[in-house]
């Protein structure tokens, strides 16, 4: 999740773009680029069309959010449902089933005319096994980092194209998540994941480098199989419907 630390300085990218980050983060090991670089290529526009109707879930699938039962979630007291929505508190919320590789349909809604921090202008995220993060952000009128964007691996991957839609519309991601595989407490397998942000493809088989943080390097610290799924709070009321899961 986006989060602006007392102690860090944004900045400004060099080429006039208007993108903003840190130049006082790691660099990440595999390119060029540091954890929230400013100056890191940024995914170019496209336009993802209008909203389509909600997808009804598969015959297999496990329903997470139908529209009134949230049962399928540990209970927090700052989530609520309302209209039909799954509206976002300021913490986790989680489900009570753990999953590994799966197939994952969502979609959202940022709140309209957000009046808060940059920072929360409809941030919350996906967990995957609650450690992945794949951001829910307003990147399309938000200037963020490029591996802050909507889509993104957090602080890992830019997504591979910008396919926000306005604040007030819904959105949908669509995710096929391959676990992380251990053996005797050593990495055997990265996770790698697919990602479709309004239909488009925005990660496409992507290695998943460790668990994702703010400023910080990916590390695979527990190193377990599965995990539940989550999704953020962050201060921004983003809403949920139609959450489904298959176990693959």
């Amino acid at each position: 999740m986006t989060t602006v630390a007392g102690a860090a300085e944004l900045v400004k990218a060099k080429d006039g773009s208007g993108y903003f980050g840190y130049k006082d983060t790691p660099k990440l090991p595999w390119c060029e680029w540091l954890v929230h670089d400013p100056d890191r290529p940024a995914p170019k526009r496209v336009e993802p069309g209008p909203v389509s109707p909600s997808v009804p879930p598969p015959a297999d699938a496990i329903i997470l959010f139908g529209g009134a039962d949230a049962s399928a979630w540990q209970p927090k007291h700052d989530w609520k449902i309302d209209g039909g929505n799954l509206v976002a508190g300021n913490a986790k919320l989680t489900t009570r089933e753990e999953f590994g590789d799966m197939q994952l349909h969502l979609e959202w809604m940022s709140p309209a005319n957000f009046q808060g921090l940059w920072s929360n202008q409809g941030n919350n995220g996906v967990f995957l096994m609650a450690r992945y993060e794949i951001q829910i952000f307003d990147s399309l009128n938000v200037k963020i980092y490029p591996d802050g964007a909507c889509g993104a691996i957090y602080g890992q991957t830019p997504p591979r194209v910008e396919a926000t839609r306005p604040p007030g519309q819904w959105q949908s991601y669509d995710i096929v998540f391959v676990a992380p595989k251990f053996a005797d407490g050593k990495l055997v397998a990265p996770a790698r994941v697919t990602v479709l942000l309004n239909g488009l493809l925005v990660q496409h088989d992507e290695e998943i480098r460790g668990e994702t943080g703010h400023r910080l390097l990916p590390e695979y610290k527990q190193k377990v199989n599965g995990g539940p799924l989550a999704l953020g709070g962050h201060g921004c009321p983003v809403r949920f419907r139609n959450i489904w899961v298959r176990r693959l």
